[in-house]
């Protein structure tokens, strides 16, 4: 009986190995993990300082590339489409004063080579001396790990409409 428990052992583990089944996240190296965030706030603390390169450096650099904004005509699609907005972001007059990421959760695929996250954004900045931004921005992206490197291909932001509403009663702009 005890061989034959051993031998049942052995071979779901064997299963489980060939079939990929016994990896997971958690299994993944925690490092991964550190690596991925900072590119997560490299995507948008790079604007504190306006380094360019490094955003250039934790972007797909294709068609792929996908971004929604929260309203509903900032829809980007590519690299192409993304790369205009660079003329809003080194004019001068655009200035990131505060980045806050709270609650960040990120989460791998079985195969180790895809990414997702979601966490609450603050980005705010100032254009020509008047504060703008976004405050409990909801924010979830994908990455892919290419060539060994990770790379946001899709972003999403959006506020929640409860908050939003709320906001609007307090100012009378219902």
């Amino acid at each position: 009986m005890k061989i034959y428990a051993i031998m049942v052992l052995a071979a779901c583990y064997v299963l489980g190995v060939a079939s990929g089944s016994a990896e997971t996240a958690e299994e993944v190296p925690t490092n991964e993990k550190v690596v991925i965030e900072k590119c997560i706030r490299a995507s948008i603390g790079w604007a504190l300082t306006k380094d360019r390169p490094l955003l250039e450096s934790v972007l797909a650099h294709d068609e792929r590339l996908f971004l929604f904004q929260p309203d509903s005509k900032s829809t980007v699609i590519g690299w192409e489409q993304f790369v205009k907005g660079f003329d809003f972001w080194m004019d001068p007059r655009f200035k990131a004063v505060q980045l806050e990421i709270r609650d960040l959760r990120i989460d791998l695929s079985r195969t180790g080579d895809v990414a997702w996250w979601a966490c609450i954004l603050d980005d705010l900045g100032e254009w020509d001396g008047r504060p703008i931004g976004w405050k409990d921005t909801r924010w979830t992206g994908v990455l892919e790990k290419r060539d060994g490197r990770w790379l946001i291909v899709q972003m999403h932001f959006s506020f929640a409409a409860d908050l939003v509403r709320a906001a609007a009663a307090t100012t009378g702009q219902q």
